[in-house]
């Protein structure tokens, strides 16, 4: 089980997700729509997330937070993304970011950091991605200098979670440009835009614009432009020394990989709850349509596909809470259950015809938001590759 996991039973377990499951039906579903077609920040959804602890859901309890396990975790984003995906970025991002200070850092940045994300009082995301480097974290060119106690910061990044409405980020830079692999010479940095002490405004750091998207709507993803950025290298580096950002960043892909696969899950099995449902009130040729044998061969495919993932999803997690390397099974889960969301919102959107095409129905939000979860925390062509080297790593003849 990992340092942050505590063990919940199972009926403490059903009690959080029938909570849940309650906020997504009286909360969530009457105002989604929406919001993500207007592609509006959903303020005050996120405050009830606040009230629920959500922000420290997988930060451990010594710290103020829940301290739940990744199994856990996984079956709540699960339940959350079947209404709507776009709030579990929300704390997903966050907790990414959370869980990098919690394994990596010092005490003080333990102390000093945690308790302020688990309340949501500090908000963020993890901070990879520029404008010319995604999957490959060794091309990134922010660059942070040392100046005595402090480091000075200058570079873009793009496509951050939170980058509007949050607070801070956990920002990947190169502290040695020139370091032989480029990965040695990386390092990671709790970013604030304003100085968590004084409260003032940090001058180097600015938000550029919003992206606009597909899908994955009402959540912001922004640029942010880093010009002479100034940090304190004792609250700020996390681990107190540079040159470990890299494996930082990839320990923290584990869970953000979990995330995605489960809200790959919600996502496979909200289309086929839709279409199991539409397909038994659509009638042709004097009969339901799930009586026709093309749309039976459909709904068996999808049935099988979102239970499918959904195991996938929770063998990752459960590796993750046993402390075990865990790259593979996260690979897998990613891989295999976002491809499973995009092929059964597909063929949602194909049994509901004409009105799997019209906003009055989920099915085109599915439609839309799917993708993304093939892209995010690396993409599935690299997850096939790590699946791979750790097979044959695991295997040797």
């Amino acid at each position: 089980m990992s340092e942050a996991a505590r063990a919940y039973s199972e009926a403490d377990e059903q009690a959080i997700l029938d909570a849940i499951a309650k906020w997504v039906d009286n909360e969530v579903k009457p105002c989604a729509a929406e919001l993500e077609h207007d592609d509006i920040y959903p303020q005050a959804l996120v405050d009830q997330m606040r009230e629920f602890g959500l922000f420290g859901a997988t930060i451990a309890e010594e710290h103020g937070g829940l301290g739940l396990s990744a199994t856990t975790y996984a079956k709540i984003v699960a339940l959350i993304s079947e209404e709507w995906m776009s709030l579990s970025g929300i704390f997903n991002s966050h907790l990414m970011m959370a869980r990098i200070v919690e394994q990596y850092g010092t005490d003080f940045q333990k102390e000093y950091w945690l308790p302020r994300f688990v309340t949501g009082e500090i908000r963020g995301a993890l901070a990879l991605t520029e404008p010319n480097a995604g999957t490959d974290l060794q091309g990134i060119r922010t660059r942070a200098e040392a100046e005595g106690g402090d480091y000075v910061i200058n570079g873009t990044k793009t496509w951050i979670s939170n980058g509007i409405e949050g607070g801070a980020v956990a920002l990947l830079v190169k502290t040695d440009p020139d370091a032989t692999p480029p990965r040695r010479g990386m390092s990671m940095f709790i970013a604030p835009k304003a100085d968590s002490d004084t409260g003032r405004p940090h001058a180097g750091f600015r938000t550029g614009r919003k992206l606009e998207k597909l899908g994955y709507k009402g959540i912001d993803s922004a640029e942010l432009v880093f010009d002479d950025y100034r940090l304190d290298a004792r609250r700020h580096l996390v681990g107190g020394e540079p040159g470990k950002g890299f494996y930082m960043a990839v320990g923290g892909l584990e869970l953000g990989r979990i995330n995605v696969a489960a809200r790959s899950v919600g996502i496979a099995r909200r289309a086929l709850k839709e279409a199991t449902a539409y397909s038994q009130t659509r009638e042709t040729f004097g009969q339901p349509i799930c009586q026709h044998q093309a749309i039976q061969l459909k709904l068996g495919e999808m049935a099988t596909r979102a239970r499918a993932a959904e195991l996938l999803t929770l063998d990752a997690a459960r590796a993750y809470d046993a402390g075990e390397r865990c790259d593979m099974e996260a690979g897998m889960a990613k891989y295999f259950a976002s491809e499973s969301a995009v092929e059964n919102a597909l063929e949602a959107m194909r049994i509901h015809g004409g009105y799997g095409y019209s906003k009055e129905y989920p099915v085109e939000r599915l439609y839309r938001d799917a993708p993304l979860m093939c892209i995010g925390e690396g993409t599935n062509e690299m997850q096939r590759i790590i699946i791979a080297r750790q097979l044959v790593a695991r295997n040797p003849v």
